[in-house]
């Protein structure tokens, strides 16, 4: 019989989501298979398949890295091209690892891995340096403002364990992520394919005094990451159970986007403005005095106001801003360029509207973050400053101050694609 407390001490463990990147070979699979194996992640009927395949292929050891690429195209050349999605959990903590790609051709993958990461994981070939997919993984992390970011100086087997070639690689990379807005830099020597200092530390590097890359999953601190200040509360539906038990019940479901929704508090409803007082705060689990991020909880409020998927429930005296005009940074998905003037739906939290694309001010060469102001056509994987018009007005915060309501989605009105992906400035 299941431990009742075990049981929810599991459920109540931390989330960390993290993103992998790196160059093509630089080991991202194998370090993310050798997390799942050390960590006794695997079950053992996956751990035969990969026994299985690691002999097909003629290898004496087990190939790790087939167990994060899935897709028939990713086992035949040793590559990944979609973005795999892993979970694991330690006694610590729950993990979700994006393994993002990481040829030029997917960067588009790689913000689609990251956007809803806490921690990327850059990868480094001990043997290469920082080089230009480096470079350009760290800017996107540091673009979708990813609080914390380890660097794995990768493949420290074939370098003879050398602490000056960490050491350089650890100076190359501080003086280029200078011009980057990335809070909280760490560094871990490793050895993905025989494991130093990624669950255990080894005896290879004894020069090494820090954590292990699972140590330092383990204990970083991302409590403080979410916003606690700017309530912020989308409406995605309204609930009306219709029954006899609840007659009268009209519940305002979401997730909590950003700050603290308390029982008692003065609140807006945007666009309309109207006030109203938080009644109670509901759950599957029972009621609440108080809902934080990223929580989904059914609000009811005391006064019968007309509240609607899309609108918004915010303080009083602390409210986004309300605008047509919306300028963001913006990743280009998809295939066909975009068209000038040419409308899309527009996607904000529950909120959907259509959008023009007025301008493009620059694109930005993510290999030298340098601005190219001549080059206006948005093609796959190009990364530019944008300025959009909206049909209706959105209320909207910037991303670095709220990644929820600073972020938005363009599709195309005919095929429903995802062609693009913003952070509002």
């Amino acid at each position: 019989m299941i431990d009742t407390k075990q049981k929810d001490q599991n459920i109540n463990r931390e989330l960390l989501r993290f993103t992998t990147a790196g160059s093509v070979d630089d080991g991202k699979s194998t370090l993310i298979g050798r997390l799942l194996y050390d960590s006794k992640s695997i079950f053992q009927d996956q751990l035969n398949v990969i026994e299985a395949s690691s002999q097909k292929k003629g290898l004496e050891h087990i190939d790790l890295s087939l167990l994060t690429d899935g897709l028939k195209d990713e086992r035949e050349q040793g590559i990944t091209i979609d973005v795999a999605y892993r979970y694991f959990s330690t006694p610590k903590r729950k993990f979700i690892i994006a393994d993002s790609p990481g040829h030029i051709q997917y960067t588009r993958n790689m913000v689609t891995g990251a956007s809803t990461a806490n921690l990327a994981l850059i990868l480094v070939d001990a043997r290469k340096g920082v080089i230009e997919q480096t470079k350009r993984h760290s800017f996107i992390a540091s673009l979708l403002q990813i609080p914390h970011l380890i660097v794995c100086i990768n493949k420290m087997d074939l370098v003879d364990y050398s602490e000056e070639v960490y050491n350089n690689v650890v100076e190359e990379y501080t003086a280029f992520a200078s011009k980057m807005a990335i809070k909280d830099i760490r560094f871990v020597p490793i050895s993905a394919l025989h494991g130093d200092n990624v669950v255990e530390k080894g005896e290879n590097m004894p020069w090494y005094q820090g954590r292990t890359l699972l140590n330092n999953l383990e204990t970083i601190h991302i409590s403080s990451d979410n916003n606690l200040i700017d309530m912020r509360f989308p409406v995605q539906t309204v609930i009306r159970p219709h029954s006899d038990e609840f007659h009268d019940f009209r519940g305002y479901a979401g997730r909590v986007a950003s700050g603290t929704l308390r029982v008692g508090d003065k609140v807006a409803i945007l666009p309309s403005g109207f006030e109203s007082v938080v009644k109670s705060i509901h759950t599957h689990d029972g009621d609440l005095n108080e809902a934080f991020p990223p929580m989904s909880v059914a609000v009811t409020l005391e006064d019968d106001i007309d509240v609607s998927r899309g609108n918004m429930i915010v303080k009083v005296n602390n409210q986004p801003t309300e605008t047509q005009d919306i300028d963001v940074m913006m990743c280009w998905f998809n295939n066909k360029p975009a068209m000038p003037r040419a409308k899309y739906y527009l996607r904000h939290t529950s909120n959907e509207v259509m959008a023009m694309i007025k301008e493009v001010v620059y694109k930005i060469d993510v290999d030298t973050l340098q601005r190219d102001e001549e080059d206006k056509e948005l093609k796959m994987n190009d990364i530019a400053r944008v300025r959009l018009r909206t049909t209706k007005p959105l209320f909207i915060d910037e991303y670095r101050d709220n990644r929820i309501t600073g972020s938005i989605i363009l599709i195309d009105e005919t095929t429903n694609e995802t062609v693009a992906a913003g952070m509002i400035n």
